[in-house]
């Protein structure tokens, strides 16, 4: 089954451009000991370079990394952050969602949970789904189906969920036409 985090950065990046004033660079931050980051990171700047954005990739593998990651971001007075899909990142979620708060930048994450403690915004699969779908698999093994004979599943549900509090606090006015396109919207 493949569920899309990395594969939908272009989209996360697509929402954030939707976000924010002409102009504003937008950082990518990834895991350069995440091997798929590198081919995510190609991805991200292809279509930074459709949409007319300049994107600043930021490396960190640690947690002081990140620490540092967010300094250099608002240092460098960057617009916003695209936090890559990494697991490590994920069991470092509280800390990024605090840093982008502390910092002041519009950040786009690629699972539900980080929206939920803070984040600005997620755009992903709907994980749920996900499961219901991996249920529905085992269940047509375990009624004899031979796995090999079952095709490759590929979600096509996704969610947009936008932190109208994130929002409001960084003074962030989201336009109507995204607001509308959202599947959640915490307040």
């Amino acid at each position: 089954m493949n569920i899309f985090t990395a594969e939908l950065a272009a989209k996360r990046l697509g929402l954030l451009h939707e976000l924010l004033p002409a102009g504003s660079v937008i950082a990518h931050l990834i895991n350069p000991n995440f091997p798929p980051s590198a081919i995510n990171a190609r991805e991200v700047q292809g279509a930074a370079t459709t949409i007319g954005r300049e994107i600043f990739v930021v490396n960190a593998a640690t947690e002081s990394e990140i620490d540092v990651a967010f300094e250099t971001m608002a240092e460098q007075r960057l617009g916003a952050v695209l936090v890559g899909a990494d697991p490590y990142f994920y069991s470092r979620r509280h800390q990024l969602v605090t840093l982008a708060a502390r910092y002041a930048i519009p950040a786009s994450y690629e699972q539900r949970e980080f929206a939920s403690a803070g984040g600005l915004m997620y755009y992903g699969t709907d994980i749920a789904e996900s499961y219901r779908q991996m249920g529905a698999y085992a269940g047509q093994i375990l009624k004899g189906a031979k796995p090999a004979d079952l095709p490759v599943v590929q979600l096509t549900k996704f969610e947009f969920v936008i932190n109208l509090r994130t929002a409001k606090a960084l003074a962030l006015p989201i336009p109507p036409g995204v607001l509308a396109i959202a599947d959640e919207v915490i307040e």
